[in-house]
This record gives structure tokens, C-alpha cells and sequence, in this order.
């Protein structure tokens, strides 16, 4: 049951930080096109690791990350307000690649596609 109630809690945690963060006017982080991609929740809700991605790559991301853990603070009061929890977690941003990494996998199936239809031609 516990694991239910975690899980619910961390998808909550991401719908409203992906909401926080296009409100933010940290240059880091107005001008990117970020993406939360999941969020691991401790057992005791206490601890949140919210990994980001950009679509522009890795070093966007990490820039991202820096004005996100500088309004950290903001996001964590703006989040505990809209969840009403007992004990809002403490949040830990860290980039990720994976959009940038979808996104060459669907660049390659696009190009195999591309010399099938020439080849078929």
C-alpha cells in the first residue's frame, strides 16, 4: 500500500513542478525547453530526486539544473502548497539525457525508414 501512495506522490511531485517551472524567470531555466522526466520519491516522503532533461542536450540540462536548485526553495513552497502534505520533501535536481537520447534513436529509425522507401522505389 505503501508503494502505491509513493507512487502517486511523485507523479503529483512532477505535474506540478513541470507547472512551477515555466513560471520561473531565471534565465537558466525561462529560455529552455526542459522536460521532468520522473521522480523518485523516498519511502518516507521526505526526499525527492527530480531528474530533468532538455531537448538542446546534456549542457542545457545542466545549466538548467543550477537555476533550479537556486529556486529550490520556491518550488518546494509552491508544491507543498498545491499537494497540501503533511511534510513537503526536500527537492534534488539532477540532468538527465534521455529526451536527447529518444531523440536520436527516433532520428536513426527515421533514416533506416528513409533507405527502405528509397530502395523500394
Amino acid at each position: 500500500m505503501a508503494g502505491y501512495r509513493t507512487n502517486r506522490v511523485a507523479e503529483d511531485i512532477k505535474r506540478e513542478i513541470a507547472v512551477v517551472i515555466r513560471s520561473l524567470k531565471d534565465p537558466r531555466v525561462k529560455d529552455k525547453i526542459l522536460t521532468v522526466v520522473r521522480v523518485d520519491v523516498s519511502s518516507d516522503l521526505s526526499y525527492a530526486k527530480v531528474y530533468v532533461s532538455s531537448v538542446n542536450g546534456i549542457d542545457d540540462a545542466k545549466e538548467a539544473v543550477k537555476g533550479l536548485k537556486s529556486a529550490s526553495g520556491l518550488i518546494r513552497r509552491e508544491v507543498g502548497s498545491k499537494l497540501k502534505l503533511r511534510k513537503t520533501p526536500e527537492i534534488a535536481f539532477i540532468a538527465d539525457d534521455s529526451v536527447e537520447h529518444g531523440m536520436e534513436i527516433f532520428r536513426k529509425i527515421e533514416s533506416i525508414e528513409d533507405k527502405r522507401n528509397e530502395n523500394n522505389s
